[in-house]
């Protein structure tokens, strides 16, 4: 099965872990610092904590952002569930506002709608790697009072009008996960410009621990003496998986050279092919692409699917709209409260796209896909 995603390892990747194995840090020690360190180069200088996930990276950023109970934020539904879940596990409201429909980002029109005096945060979704809209969702979260998180899980790598993705919102997360541009195994990351969040960030991530005698509340206790003002968690991500991630970064060039030269390949080589619409690009965003999401027409998703599929590609959906999974149902919410993005749902495909893809195995995609669709 060609597999539509997947990490790519070289020998030095293997050489940084084993470095780390053989030294006296596995968990927090001096390779976190670099790749940290390296990931803000990434982000135009922006300051970057670590964290075990993209999930956790969810998390702490929504923390960080101050979300708490009876807060509302502002999502696109056209994400992994995890964008809505963390800040729904923090009490907030989720308040879902349709997609564009040819990016399949958050449409800022449809988020004008919806912000309230209660919106704490609006989130945006780089979806397949295509950065959002963030001047306009600017221009709408200050006004507000509202802080502007980016779920960069895509679109490590990205620009929009010049800028760095890391650089756009008030809080970026990363994911880390094998499928993405650059993987840890798991890991994710949230980039924070504002001081105080970064401060909060960074805490929450470790226990909520204040170690610094000038910020507790008994300094004269000992050298060994920390305190928790308040609750966190233990999202620290280890010092093995950094040392990969900061072995992946080195390459992160290479990765999205070659992933642009694949989406090239696509464009061209699939503008002919009947009931199929191609990713929309706008003309000052760089994307590094970390999907290649075609739409199906003609309701023939589910059919093309299983016979690619059934051809040993491994293509696949990208997403179900997050208030659709039970869990939102249960809690109220219904079908049809984003069209736009129910639409592109189930016409949506993602196509096999990862750095180690050769020119000969997305003729393969390219051949069986055309011929399935006649």
């Amino acid at each position: 099965m060609l597999p539509y995603g997947r990490q790519s390892i070289s020998e030095s990747d293997v050489e940084a872990v084993a470095e780390v194995l053989r030294g006296d840090w596995l968990t927090t020690g001096p390779a976190v610092g670099r790749f940290e360190e390296e990931l803000a180069r990434w982000t135009g200088g922006v300051p970057c904590v670590s964290v075990t996930s993209g999930t956790a990276a969810l998390h702490v950023a929504y923390v960080a952002a101050g979300v708490r109970t009876g807060d509302e934020v502002v999502t696109s539904p056209l994400t992994f569930v995890a964008t809505a879940a963390t800040a729904a596990l923090l009490g907030a409201r989720v308040v879902f506002a349709d997609v564009q429909p040819d990016t399949g980002n958050l449409d800022p029109e449809a988020v004008a709608a919806l912000v309230t005096p209660r919106t704490r945060a609006v989130t945006a979704v780089d979806y397949a790697g295509h950065p959002a809209d963030y001047d306009e969702l600017r221009a709408l979260c200050d006004p507000a009072g509202a802080v502007l998180v980016a779920d960069a899980a895509h679109s490590i790598g990205s620009a929009y009008k010049d800028r760095p993705v890391g650089s756009l919102a008030d809080l970026t997360t990363f994911s880390f996960f094998p499928t993405k541009t650059v993987t840890t195994a798991e890991g994710g990351a949230v980039a924070a410009a504002d001081p105080e969040m970064l401060r909060r960030a960074l805490r929450f991530r470790n226990h909520g621990l204040v170690r610094d005698p000038a910020e507790q509340r008994e300094p004269d206790t000992g050298g060994w003496h920390q305190e928790v003002h308040e609750f966190g968690l233990n999202y620290r991500l280890p010092d093995v998986l950094c040392a990969l991630g900061l072995a992946q970064l080195g390459r992160l060039g290479r990765f999205r050279e070659r992933r642009s030269e694949l989406v090239a390949r696509y464009d061209a080589l699939l503008r002919d092919v009947p009931g199929l619409t191609l990713p929309a690009q706008r003309a000052y965003v760089r994307p590094s692409r970390h999907l290649y999401p075609v739409r199906i027409l003609a309701g023939r998703r589910r059919e093309v699917y299983d016979r690619m599929r059934a051809a040993g590609i491994g293509v696949q959906v990208n997403y179900l709209p997050a208030y659709l999974h039970p869990v939102f149902g249960d809690l109220g919410y219904r079908r049809g409260l984003c069209p736009r993005a129910e639409e592109f749902y189930a016409e949506e495909l993602s196509l096999p796209l990862f750095a180690d893809l050769t020119d000969a195995q997305q003729d393969r995609v390219v051949d069986t896909l055309a011929g399935i669709l006649g």
